[in-house]
């Protein structure tokens, strides 16, 4: 069953619920072929934008979400101020017209993305399908794939830590990772074979638990990332002095773009195309071979 979505405060020891953070996050069931869940009292679920943007005006760090070129101000505002109404405070970036009638597609700080009306008056989860044509079209999984496209792309490399394809890069992945998950650890012990089949994996921090945040910061903070990475998924406790590090930003990102578990794995255009898949499959999922 879906799990209620609470709030991520800046030392992860207190726990408080948004309500759109836990309607809009506890009904999205992401499918992968394999990984690590999460439940609702771990770091997963405290990912929403309140305790993000408290966390980014403690580090100094602004968001870096961008409204869409297409976006409609006027069903944003009114977005906006019916949340409000309902005591509901969350920031809406964008909200940019579908091919249905009438409905808009929002992007929110820290929440995925979901459908509205013209009046901003209903929240719409889910999948739309478009019949009529030679096939049915769900105009959602493009919206989807566009988003995570966009906002992968917009992550600086030197905040991820990154495993080269060995020769000819023939496909880029982004993962979102956690040194403590066995489908993670069972993912990286592929790494060479996955390298050597001309795909550059890019790890983003996506701890599933409380307990498991210092251990990712550590990995960031190391001064030899990929070393302690490698160390982290073989079950090492690595230390690292504090630093400035990514893993809460990474966490917000990933709540946007409905990650539930890990490894949760991206294409650069923004499809999903699992969780843990052993080296040959990715490859033949990202097309590498």
């Amino acid at each position: 069953m879906p799990s209620p979505i609470s709030k991520k405060t800046t030392t992860y020891h207190r726990f408080s619920r948004t309500i759109l953070s836990r309607f809009v996050m506890g009904a999205l069931l992401l499918g992968v072929a394999a990984g690590c869940s999460n439940n609702s009292a771990d770091a997963t679920s405290n990912t929403s934008v309140v305790g993000t943007t408290q966390a980014q005006a403690a580090s100094g760090k602004a968001s870096t979400s961008v409204a869409s070129a297409d976006n409609d101000p006027t069903v944003v505002k009114a977005l906006q101020a019916n949340l409000k109404a309902s005591g509901i405070e969350e920031n809406i970036v964008s909200a940019v017209p579908t091919d249905m009638d009438g409905i808009y597609w929002v992007t929110a700080e820290g929440l995925p993305s979901f459908f509205t009306d013209k009046s901003g008056k209903h929240i719409i989860q889910g999948q739309i399908v478009a019949v009529g044509g030679a096939a049915p079209v769900d105009i959602s999984a493009t919206l989807v794939a566009n988003t995570a496209q966009e906002a992968l792309k917009a992550v600086d490399k030197k905040e991820m830590i990154i495993y080269p394809a060995k020769g000819a890069t023939t496909a880029v992945v982004y993962a979102f990772t956690d040194a403590d998950c066995g489908y993670c650890r069972k993912l990286h012990e592929e790494m060479d074979d996955i390298n050597a089949r001309g795909i550059e994996v890019r790890y983003l921090a996506w701890p599933r638990s409380q307990e498991s945040v210092p251990k990712m910061k550590a990995v960031w903070c190391s001064q030899d990332r990929n070393a302690a990475m490698n160390q982290a998924k073989m079950g090492a406790n690595v230390q690292a002095p504090n630093c400035a590090n990514p893993v809460q930003e990474h966490m917000a990102l990933g709540s946007r773009l409905g990650v539930r578990g890990t490894p949760a794995i991206f294409t650069e255009t923004g499809q999903q195309v699992g969780g843990y898949l052993p080296a040959a499959q990715l490859a033949q999922a990202v097309g590498a071979n």
